[in-house]
């Protein structure tokens, strides 16, 4: 059986067996697009197909893209890895280490060790967390009346450090001050530097901060699957009137932007004679460790919107300054040095760059890390590389 139809087959199974109303998938090797698939529907009974060029909420896939834009940033010397993240931002100054809640609930925090600097923020080494994943962070935002992250307030980034800079991986809203360094150095947007920087020159047509008439036209619904295991539409965006751009989650795009995305760290830094990173910043800073001996652990989940997420439990996995990187093989053949993150809505993907692809599968639906999902998601992942195999034993 060839790679499309035996993906092909694993997507419109899941589908069939209830893991997602509809999906999408693709794999890229270095000079474009090796597999295209979908199955199922944009928005439950809406009739309309999953399709290549179906919009998603991509989620914290948006992180990556924003971590590129900091490091473009870096290379121009607008920005330093290693300097007071505060000299750029001062409010992230006054961030305190939560030590505790008083009596009155209220926050008891002290200063941190060390200063923040962006490459804590990229690395998830800087102590910020998520109160999805941390029951303390919503008692925070109870107390201090702080909004929750995905509400793209400035407020929201008045969380409480859990940890002092540069001592242990914590998930958590560090992107989105990496965003805004961006934007305090470079008097844009950052939807206006990616687009300038990245979108433009990689050839991302439908990828934005906004979601443009053209975009909706072709938005795919969220669902939820609730308790009885069956999904219903899950009325969710992100809004579109933000008062700053969530470096850490709020981008739309396509299963086919977020390719060329891809592709371009394949090739490190450029695609179709387009530059956008030196070669050696891909492979120092999106490619290796940047944590040290700290590792990527367990997301606790702390609200219903996610289950308790960790790829590849037991294997050995740090973080650069864009990805995960898993430092031994996976079980589905995905060998070790491999780069990949997710996105909320359970979108996924990886950059292999031993073997030179790329790959991803995206639904639309709640809750994160489903374990359903989980189990199609790996499916698909095995199920590129045997057809890799077999492909090139051929």
């Amino acid at each position: 059986m060839n790679m499309k139809n035996a993906l092909d087959e694993i997507l419109a199974d899941g589908v069939k067996r209830g893991h997602a109303p509809g999906v999408l998938a693709l794999v890229a090797d270095r000079d474009g697009i090796l597999y295209e698939g979908s199955a199922g529907e944009r928005q439950l009974g809406g009739g309309a197909a999953m399709g290549p060029d179906t919009v998603l909420w991509i989620a914290s896939m948006t992180k990556a893209i924003t971590s590129v834009a900091a490091i473009q940033c870096v290379e121009r010397g607008l920005l330093d890895l290693d300097a007071p993240a505060s000299r750029v931002v001062p409010a992230i100054g006054a961030l305190g280490v939560l030590t505790g809640f008083d009596a009155q609930g209220q926050p008891i925090t002290r200063p941190p060790k060390r200063p923040i600097t962006l490459r804590h923020l990229l690395s998830h080494n800087s102590g910020c967390s998520y109160e999805i994943w941390n029951p303390d962070m919503q008692k925070v935002q109870a107390a201090l009346g702080i909004p929750g992250t995905i509400d793209c307030r400035l407020k929201a980034l008045e969380l409480p450090l859990v940890a002092d800079p540069g001592e242990r991986w914590e998930y958590g809203i560090g992107i989105d001050w990496a965003g805004r360094m961006v934007e305090a150095v470079t008097g844009l947007t950052l939807g206006e530097f990616m687009h300038q920087n990245l979108w433009g020159p990689l050839g991302m047509t439908s990828t934005g901060f906004h979601i443009t008439p053209d975009m909706r036209q072709r938005l795919a619904g969220v669902h939820l699957r609730g308790e009885d295991g069956a999904f219903a539409p899950f009325p969710f965006e992100i809004t579109q009137e933000p008062e700053f751009h969530m470096g850490g989650g709020a981008l739309y795009s396509t299963a086919g932007d977020y390719a060329r995305f891809m592709r371009m760290v394949l090739n490190l830094g450029q695609l179709d004679g387009e530059r956008v990173l030196k070669p050696e910043t891909v492979v120092s800073h999106l490619m290796l460790n940047q944590i040290g001996n700290a590792r990527v652990s367990l997301l606790k989940a702390a609200i219903a919107l996610t289950a308790d997420a960790e790829f590849f439990p037991g294997l050995r996995k740090t973080w650069s300054l864009a990805f995960q990187i898993n430092e031994e093989e996976a079980p589905t053949g995905r060998p070790a040095g491999s780069l990949s993150w997710a996105g909320l809505a359970n979108s996924f993907f990886w950059i292999d760059p031993h073997t030179g692809i790329a790959g991803l599968l995206a639904t639309q639906t709640f809750p994160f890390a489903d374990a359903r999902v989980m189990d199609l998601l790996y499916a698909y992942e095995k199920g590129v590389y045997d057809a890799l195999r077999r492909t090139r034993k051929g």
